[in-house]
């Protein structure tokens, strides 16, 4: 197997998954100087766009984000439904979940993933079409998941207003 990160594309998130979105935000930003967090409450991921290992999947999770430096911070709070995050608090508490990698072609990153020898375990498109991502799963290596997403424009727009308000600007 090849490294996740060698090849998929540049490692642009960490992120945790949480029950309590203020706690995790607090150690974080003591911790890795994240400030300005952006919360969005009740993101929806539906039967018809999302699913875990291969079936439909509809779950809730509230969302933080913020930066440290140029590196994407992502809390996850699961609220109802099962998913990858459920099934993480469930077995190990709180911690960290994932290394996202944004890939320029979902289509060619899930082929190599599939030549590597990485099942994925969920995946999805984000409403509106401003994301499709998949969970490799890499357990086998010791850690949790990769994470490979393939934003849009206008979500990479997004991203750069959360970081600006968070204090980073993009250079």
């Amino acid at each position: 197997m090849t490294s996740p990160s060698a090849g998929y594309g540049p490692v642009t998130q960490l992120a945790w998954v949480t029950d309590d979105l203020d706690a995790t935000e607090q150690a974080l930003g003591a911790s890795l100087g994240a400030v300005g967090w952006t919360r969005m409450p009740g993101v929806h991921f539906g039967p018809d766009a999302c699913t875990l290992r291969g079936e439909p999947a509809d779950f809730i999770a509230d969302i933080s984000l913020s930066y440290a430096g140029d590196l994407q911070l992502e809390l996850i709070r699961p609220v109802t439904g099962d998913s990858i995050y459920t099934e993480f608090l469930a077995e190990r508490g709180p911690g960290l979940h994932h290394v996202c990698c944004e890939v320029p072609s979902m289509d060619d990153a899930l082929a190599r993933a599939e030549r590597d020898g990485f099942s994925v375990v969920q995946a999805g498109t984000m409403a509106g079409g401003l994301m499709r991502f998949a969970y490799l799963d890499t357990s086998a290596a010791g850690a949790s998941y990769v994470e490979l997403a393939q934003i849009s424009p206008d979500l990479q727009a997004m991203f750069a207003d959360i970081k600006e308000r968070s204090g980073r600007a993009p250079r």
